[in-house]
């Protein structure tokens, strides 16, 4: 009786662990492992997903929808001389049977959109010791940076091409396919588009008054009071000069796209990096994801602005941005396309200077030239260093976020936010549904990357 028990036991374990894997399998896409020793694994890319606890939170559901019961899961901690993190996990199979499964769950960025997940797993009783060596087996077959590596990557940029503007103020490389946008594309400026939906605004000035100028105070007042319609300064651009400089190159662009009649874009950046140039001029690196409100959805970004002093009188200072933008299902396969683009792109500083002289003839060639330094040297270090940055997080702050988008997994709590980005707040999952299904031009989901450090974590 004892021996037919056991022998029913071991069944009900082989059960329960097979069609755990079997579900997997099917609703992540997941490879599969049966080791010797008994016990499950399963490995793979979490299609969807970007950051880990949403991919790891994908597959406890997966988990939850096949045994029929909410994963208990622990707290979420590193992989020692691993770029992952982990949870262990326990779950009662509540459909076709009972019985109770333990396991571990582990999660590794690869790159920005490629997201790798293991589950290994085995009945409650036995986890304990069949854990090290299934993570022994595991470690063996399972090499997420170098999938991701391989699944994102393109190998070198695609061959460019050469062409200079018919005002011969400057000139970039680009790929077949891509086109210059003529009516955008002049005095050292060039805006180009490719076939996915890529696109590179190089060159691009901004010129504005400084609002702390007493000189630009008096204007301001002037054109409140309606003194100076019709002239230049109704119709200038008005903003201090000094600010951090992610947020004054996000407000300048929203400034001519209110201007031009199109709707705010949304700037959401991973990292923020001052690029080292000659005193007093400023330039940062800056990384992440715009979605220009046009429909594509989210786009990565990669640009380089900098910015020059204003003059001491008339209080006037120029700057200049060089950005690559990308649909994230295109990014990974043109970022190294898009790096050489940017550090292909050169500006004819004779004929530019020409051509503002009326504006800002004392700065353009000083910013042009410190800007396109800076740019090539983001350009060349981006390319460089692809994956490992796209892999590598700020490791202090970005497992913050990560705990917290877990423990709000298993507390059930869901951060949205107001479409306008200007409030979060962490919800109950099933008022938050409520809230951004009955009202989802209003309320969005946050995930963990876009959390607000001091209100979600």
């Amino acid at each position: 009786m004892n021996n037919q028990l056991r022998f029913s036991a071991g069944v009900m374990t082989f059960i329960l662990t097979v069609a755990l894997s079997a579900v997997l399998a099917h609703a992540q896409g997941l490879k599969t492992i049966n080791p010797s020793q008994g016990g499950q694994i399963m490995y793979g890319q979490v299609e969807g997903q970007t950051t880990e606890a949403g991919a790891m939170a994908s597959v406890l559901r997966s988990i939850h929808n096949s045994t029929g019961d909410r994963p208990q899961v622990g707290k979420l901690f590193d992989v020692r001389g691993t770029e992952s993190v982990a949870a262990f996990f326990s779950v009662s199979r509540r459909k076709a049977g009972g019985g109770q499964i333990a396991g571990m769950i582990i999660a590794a960025k690869a790159t920005t959109d490629h997201v790798e997940v293991a589950v290994i797993s085995d009945d409650a009783a036995r986890f304990p010791k069949t854990l090290s060596p299934m993570m022994k087996t595991l470690s063996s077959q399972w090499h997420p940076l170098e999938a991701g590596q391989a699944g994102s990557a393109s190998g070198p940029a695609a061959p460019l091409h050469h062409i200079t503007l018919q005002d011969n103020s400057a000139s970039v490389g680009i790929p077949d396919g891509w086109k210059i946008i003529p009516n955008r594309s002049m005095e050292g400026t060039i805006v180009a588009m490719g076939p996915n939906g890529e696109s590179a605004e190089l060159g691009s000035a901004f010129l504005a008054s400084d609002t702390n100028n007493p000189r630009v105070q008096q204007t301001m007042q002037a054109v409140r009071m309606g003194r100076l319609r019709n002239t230049v300064y109704a119709s200038g651009t008005y903003y201090p000069y000094g600010g951090e400089l992610s947020k004054t190159y996000v407000d300048l662009i929203q400034d001519v796209r209110r201007r031009i009649g199109l709707p705010p874009a949304t700037y959401h950046f991973s990292s923020v990096e001052a690029v080292s140039v000659p005193y007093p001029e400023r330039c940062a690196h800056m990384t992440g994801k715009a979605d220009l409100g046009d429909k594509v959805g989210a786009r990565e970004l990669n640009a380089v602005y900098c910015t020059t002093p204003p003059t001491p009188v008339a209080g006037a200072w120029l700057s200049v941005s060089y950005t690559t933008l990308a649909p994230m299902q295109v990014a990974a396969r043109e970022r190294a396309t898009l790096g050489a683009i940017m550090a292909s792109f050169s500006v004819n500083m004779n004929v530019v200077e020409a051509q503002k002289a009326r504006i800002a003839k004392p700065a353009i060639d000083q910013i042009h030239a410190i800007g396109l330094a800076a740019a090539k040297q983001a350009a060349a270090a981006h390319e460089r260093n692809n994956i490992q940055n796209s892999s590598v997080y700020k490791r202090w702050d970005d497992l913050d976020k990560r705990s917290q988008e877990f423990e709000n997994y298993q507390l059930g709590y869901t951060v949205i936010s107001n479409t306008e980005h200007t409030a979060h707040g962490t919800f109950w999952n099933e008022d938050a549904d409520a809230l951004v299904k009955y009202n989802p031009d209003r309320f969005e989901y946050v995930s963990a990357p876009d959390y607000w450090k001091g209100i979600d974590y």
